[in-house]
């Protein structure tokens, strides 16, 4: 990997600049591509962006950059996105710094925002060189994202079709399913969770076989099946509904037919049971009937305690192990008398203490 430091001002950075939606962002007299397909859209907040002004009208060093040299002499930025864009719309007028646009500036002042030096690693190498670099130096400033890391090494048509999709702020995934994801469609959360659920956690593969093909009508098909899948099952929104893997159980229990209306009863029961602590995982138990979705309240140490005493010490496990031996309490675990979904409540009088053996036997720990 060749990597050479030379000086670029901002004057030249800026020349030519264009930020389009469609076409992406350009400056440096049109050979330099700022925002890559696997970066990600402008990120900065107001009082960062005018943080790089205020350093560049100060003369004080902005942090190094890294652009990426390609075959054909064009370039593109690998780290310095925020802070390449950020110069660049000041100079073209798009925002004011303490209420002054760059051309309400005095010209000396203007020439000494041109003529500010930015300090500029030029890296030039094969792919794996690259990008095994991008993520030796993704390490300060606005971090990527373990997905737009991916972005960076499954770029292509396929990805570019996707972004469209699942991307970009107000893009047609926010537009369906904002209630049910978590995440930012521009920080690439959409994306990741669509992949996710359409691969079974495999992403990288995914994204590997279908990195060359000509769009992603296949993965935005699927997520809008989810999508209106989880709207005909569970027609009644509530907020806890947010960021539950609606991927992974339309996936296994698509073709299962489900009556919504009892399916509703159910769970506005569920949502009053003070012994379920993990309310977003009701949706997944009223269709799997996996307790562990609903993380049951545990005993406190006082019942435990008095269960204990109750017991004197002894494992009341049924069909014992332990022969029913008697325990410390440390060496024991707190367990539902009445099990909780036969009405059993997590209360003093419904826990029994069984050696951690039995009670690990009798759950399949």
């Amino acid at each position: 990997m060749k990597i050479e430091l030379k000086e670029i001002s901002i004057r030249e950075v800026s020349n030519g600049y264009i930020n389009d939606n469609e076409e992406g962002v350009v400056g440096y007299g049109g050979k330099l591509n700022i925002r890559p397909k696997y970066q990600r859209e402008f990120v900065y907040k107001d009082k960062q962006r005018d943080a790089v002004i205020e350093t560049v009208r100060k003369n004080f060093p902005l942090n190094v950059l890294y652009w990426v040299k390609n075959a054909d002499d064009t370039y593109e930025v690998m780290d310095g996105q925020q802070r390449t864009i950020s110069v660049c719309e000041y100079v073209s007028g798009k925002f004011s710094l303490n209420f002054q646009y760059f051309h309400n500036l005095e010209n000396i002042e203007k020439e000494q925002i041109l003529d500010y030096k930015m300090m500029v690693y030029f890296c030039e190498g094969n792919d794996k060189e690259k990008l095994d670099w991008f993520k030796t130096i993704n390490i300060a400033g606005e971090k990527l994202y373990d997905q737009e890391l991916k972005n960076a090494i499954y770029t292509g048509t396929w990805l570019t079709d996707a972004k469209k999709h699942f991307s970009k702020t107000n893009c047609p995934a926010y537009n369906i399913a904002s209630d049910y994801l978590n995440g930012s469609p521009i920080r690439q959360d959409y994306l990741e969770t669509a992949i996710n659920w359409i691969s079974d956690e495999k992403i990288e593969q995914y994204m590997a076989d279908h990195q060359h093909k000509p769009n992603a009508n296949e993965l935005w098909l699927y997520f809008q099946n989810v999508i209106s899948w989880i709207k005909v099952v569970f027609p009644n929104y509530r907020k806890e509904m947010k960021g539950v893997s609606f991927g992974t159980l339309y996936n296994k229990l698509k073709n299962k037919e489900f009556d919504s209306k009892k399916l509703e009863k159910e769970i506005t029961k569920l949502m009053q049971d003070e012994d379920v602590t993990k309310k977003s995982g009701i949706y997944e138990y009223v269709l799997t009937r996996n307790e562990k979705a609903l993380n049951i309240r545990a005993f406190t140490d006082k019942q435990k305690r008095e269960a204990y005493e109750r017991q004197k010490g002894i494992c009341m496990a049924k069909n014992a192990v332990c022969g029913n031996a008697h325990f410390e309490i440390e060496e024991m675990e707190a367990d539902h008398i009445t099990p909780w979904h036969e009405g059993g409540k997590t209360i003093a009088t419904n826990c029994k203490m069984l050696c951690k053996q039995d009670n690990r036997t009798k759950s399949g720990k």
